[in-house]
């Protein structure tokens, strides 16, 4: 499922993964490893363990442009869900599971801006990384690629 066209704030994919809930659920709880499947996220320097209220400092890259943001976890749920905040463009980025039973799992990336976008986010999205419908259709793209890679990982190593 996807979103961008309608909504650029609020996006979501999912994929079916051959791997019961915890399997998965080790691997998307540990956020130090955003790096290994997300392809714009470059470092996530987690503070502490993972839980509601861990900050994080990440570095982030798309094509030549690279910047730093801030994230800080808002909902855990092990097995179920996590997710973060970026305080700095008011974004939330969850990754839900769902158990299909016959040991496997629906995973669901969804990035959404409950408040919208903050104004310096929206002018730095259209100064510099080519617009938000633009931004916005990249970033469901990499979404897909992320939980392509994470399927990829969790079904070879499971």
């Amino acid at each position: 499922m996807t979103t961008a066209a309608t909504d650029p704030y609020l996006l979501e994919v999912s994929t079916e993964i051959d791997a019961p809930p915890p399997e998965v659920w080790q691997l998307v709880s540990d956020l130090r490893r955003m790096p290994e499947w997300s392809p714009q996220t470059r470092k996530m320097i987690v503070r502490g363990p993972i839980g509601v209220g861990t900050r994080s400092l990440n570095l982030n890259k798309y094509g030549w442009k690279v910047w730093p943001t801030t994230s800080v976890v808002e909902r855990y749920e092990p097995q179920r869900a996590i997710a973060f905040r970026v305080p700095e463009n008011g974004m939330v980025w969850t990754y839900e599971l769902e158990d299909l039973g016959d040991g496997r799992t629906r995973l669901i990336e969804r990035r959404e801006s409950p408040r919208g976008s903050t104004p310096f986010s929206r002018l730095l999205v259209k100064t510099f990384l080519g617009g938000i419908d633009e931004f916005s259709e990249q970033i469901e793209r990499d979404m897909v690629s992320t939980l392509a890679r994470m399927k990829a990982l969790v079904e070879r190593t499971g």
